[in-house]
């Protein structure tokens, strides 16, 4: 009984060992090269620019209020009664306040340039998974990989990286 045990496992590690590996079909995508390839990509980063930089103008100039509040207390600080000081004070801090809000709400975790980011680069980031998602189907590929996003990757065979047609399908190139 236990001979036959042994060479039942024996036959069983030796079909084990010889039994074709089944291999996965894998491709790679650059979507660093895809994106710069992308004509409406830019034109949205275009466009995040420039309302970062007219939110970022809203803020210096609040920004810079609050410094001529702070600068014009201190010069007449000796001047002014005990109520004025507080006032001014007061002043001072709700302006600050007001520059702080406007940071939080134009650049904070849930404010307007996350918002304008996901209405801009989210559906071409949808467009671009939906034709990678249509390639790997086609061609039968059960992993495909950013190799932008691998810092490990040493080597990479250029038959692998279907960048180009990811472009294509995108009507990029």
């Amino acid at each position: 009984m236990r001979r036959t045990l042994k060479l039942f496992i024996i036959c069983l590690l030796a079909f084990a060992a010889t039994a074709p590996a089944k291999a996965q079909k894998i491709a790679f995508v650059d979507m660093a090269y895809i994106l710069k390839n992308l004509p409406q990509y830019e034109t949205a980063n275009e466009q995040l620019a420039l309302v970062t930089k007219r939110w970022q103008k809203e803020i210096d100039a609040a920004q810079k209020e609050a410094e001529v509040l702070a600068s014009n207390y201190r010069n007449e600080q000796i001047f002014l009664s005990q109520d004025l000081k507080t006032k001014r004070e007061e002043e001072i801090l709700a302006k600050e306040q007001e520059v702080l809000e406007l940071k939080r709400k134009y650049f904070g975790p849930e404010g307007e340039l996350f918002k304008k980011r996901e209405s801009l680069i989210k559906p071409i980031q949808d467009e671009i998974y939906n034709a990678i998602q249509e390639i790997a189907q086609d061609k039968r590929y059960e992993v495909v990989k950013d190799k932008s996003a691998d810092p490990t990757m040493i080597f990479m065979s250029t038959k692998l990286d279907i960048s180009d047609q990811v472009l294509q399908k995108l009507g990029a190139k």
